[in-house]
């Protein structure tokens, strides 16, 4: 691994709109000197307004009947959490950039999808503006890319360094659509980049697999390291990958009760620190890519996305066909469609519509 994305508990940050955590400033600080350590070598990745994640939402008590993304005096607290986290670690080596905070479409669900999009380029401005030349992104789960909830396809695609792609099966219905070894499953992640490119206003926009994994909730065990270098694989097969990375680190210490089943074993390591089999997998995956890339797949024929928000399984349905028949089809807007240079560009030669 050469990176890892490490989450702020919000409220441990900012416990006040208007005061920022001196301690936990310093705690990230360290962590940045760890991850430089020699035997290390980790850019870190923070993801700052967290928010949601592993099932939780970790919400600051002040936000209580506030909107995070449409209420100006929240915004103003979260520019202020910014420029302090900038000037304590922004200029650290191992500082990758800013996440905005993790699949905020989940404790956001009612915010229409264009006010999101300000909100979104707003912040990402400003990271640009206090951290300038840092990998800044909008951890977005599935759901802008499928249904356009909170953020737009095309703005996810747009603002930031990167389109980001949270690629889960289970969280997706994909496995219980397609079954575990299904060509949906194994070509997730596939898809959704293709997603992203369609929607890039440039070609070749990085792209970035900013988590993916797998549970014995959803699958046996013994099947998870196959399964993430299939995945993987499939992937990167799309161009523009900056890169892949794993959720999570380690499992989560059973002790925790309030978890669902799901999260639990969801590490690369034990919480022992022991290697489990997929770290070994993805650790053996990772030597062989450094020395043999996978190449970019030629795509030839496009899927015409219809126009609509709903982007999700039934669409993806025709492109896991088309795999299924040999050919890995790149993925295009309607407006497109008639583009003869844009198509051109891309390597297009041959339509297929969604019917």
């Amino acid at each position: 691994m050469d990176h890892i994305r490490v989450q702020l508990l919000w409220p441990v940050f900012q416990p006040d709109p208007s005061v920022i955590s001196p301690t936990a400033l310093e705690h990230l600080r360290e962590l940045l000197d760890l991850a430089d350590h020699p035997d290390v070598s980790l850019d870190v990745s923070v993801c700052v307004l967290d928010g949601w994640l592993s099932g939780f939402s970790f919400l600051p008590a002040w936000l209580t009947g506030r909107n995070m993304i449409t209420d100006p005096d929240v915004v103003r607290a979260q520019l202020l959490l910014l420029d302090a986290l900038a000037e304590h670690v922004g200029d650290h080596r191992r500082f990758l950039g800013f996440d905005l905070g993790n699949e905020l479409s989940v404790p956001n669900p009612d915010v229409p999808a264009e006010q999101g999009d300000q909100w979104a380029s707003l912040l990402l401005a400003h990271c640009e503006r206090i951290a300038p030349g840092r990998f800044h992104v909008n951890g977005v789960d599935n759901q802008p890319w499928f249904e356009a909830r909170t953020f737009t396809p095309a703005a996810t695609a747009t603002y930031g360094n990167a389109s980001v792609l949270h690629a889960y099966p289970y969280w997706t219905g994909a496995i219980k659509r397609y079954g575990p070894e299904g060509t949906g499953v194994l070509h997730l992640g596939e898809y959704m980049a293709e997603l992203a490119e369609a929607f890039s206003p440039v070609r070749g926009r990085p792209k970035w697999l900013q988590e993916f994994g797998a549970s014995p909730v959803e699958r046996p065990a013994d099947s998870i390291p196959q399964w993430a270098t299939t995945f993987a694989r499939n992937t990167l097969s799309s161009a523009g990958l900056w890169g892949c990375t794993w959720w999570g680190s380690h499992d989560i210490d059973r002790r925790f009760s309030g978890f669902v089943e799901y999260e639990y074993d969801l590490g690369l390591l034990t919480v022992d620190n022991d290697v489990k089999p997929t770290g070994a997998r993805l650790r053996d995956l990772i030597e062989e890519l450094r020395r043999t890339p996978v190449q970019p797949v030629t795509r030839h024929v496009a899927l015409v996305l219809p126009d609509s928000r709903e982007l999700g399984l039934e669409v993806a349905d025709h492109f896991f066909a088309l795999v299924d028949q040999g050919v890995r089809p790149a993925l295009v807007t309607a407006d497109k469609a008639d583009d003869l240079a844009y198509l051109s560009d891309r390597g297009i030669t041959r339509l297929t519509y969604v019917r």
